[in-house]
């Protein structure tokens, strides 16, 4: 695993640099299989790709997957796809049948399973038979949690499955989430973490100190692959 540093001044600068480096990895790529991510970086992400990329990206190579969904309508504002298709998608030339969205409407008992097999059969199998994406874009929250894998659920880190339901521990509110083999075992793994919420979190993963394995974030590592962390300086600073 190659592991990559990038910090930028603040949010919008963490954005436009990802967006930027975004843009140079597509141009050597013919298609590329990439997961996506909710929250506020990405939303500026978004934004940013939106305005100022919307031309020089050739979106028919790229096929959009979610790293993890909220078990809601694609109209309800905490839907991770809704989000995205409004910011991104609407204004983007991209086919539709390169958007794969999570069901979020669907019992998820039946969409786990459902998105499992539909990312199987749209990513291609790396060396150890897992799909493996060309990209994988993830979030860290406050408590150290990635996708939708929270500290109280580590054993989706291990699953045999694609893609499990995840609860979140506050408001119990149903996820779909891609698992930890899964996320390791994309070619490229890249965290966008901003803000000073994250600072105590971030030092202690990327410095491994104290209980930092405590936290799902700290067990993203691909194997064969390369991982990077975009920070603002507000998340860097305990570095």
């Amino acid at each position: 695993m190659t592991k990559n540093l990038h910090i930028f001044e603040d949010n919008p600068g963490v954005a436009a640099a990802f967006a930027e480096w975004l843009a140079q990895w597509l141009e050597r790529k013919d298609k590329a299989t990439i997961a996506l991510s909710g929250g506020s970086t990405p939303q500026l992400l978004f934004q940013v790709l939106s305005e100022q990329y919307s031309d020089r990206i050739d979106w028919s190579v790229v096929h959009f997957f979610w790293g993890d969904e909220r078990c809601v309508s694609p109209d309800n504002p905490e839907s991770n796809f809704g989000m995205t298709r409004d910011l991104l998608l609407k204004n983007i030339d991209i086919p539709q049948s390169n958007i794969h969205r999570v069901r979020g409407e669907a019992n998820p008992q039946a969409e786990a399973p459902r998105y499992g097999e539909e990312i199987r059969r749209r990513v291609d199998p790396g060396a150890e038979g897992l799909p493996q994406f060309d990209l994988i874009i993830l979030g860290m929250g406050s408590d150290g949690h990635t996708a939708s894998i929270f500290p109280h659920q580590m054993e989706l880190l291990t699953s045999s499955k694609i893609c499990a339901i995840a609860i979140h521990p506050e408001s119990g509110q149903h996820r779909i989430s891609l698992t930890g083999p899964v996320i390791n075992a994309a070619a490229q793994v890249a965290f966008l973490v901003t803000g000073e919420s994250k600072q105590e979190k971030v030092s202690a993963i990327l410095q491994k100190q104290g209980n930092y394995l405590d936290y799902p974030s700290a067990h993203i590592h691909p194997t064969s692959g390369a991982l990077h962390w975009f920070l603002d300086r507000a998340a860097a600073a305990g570095l």
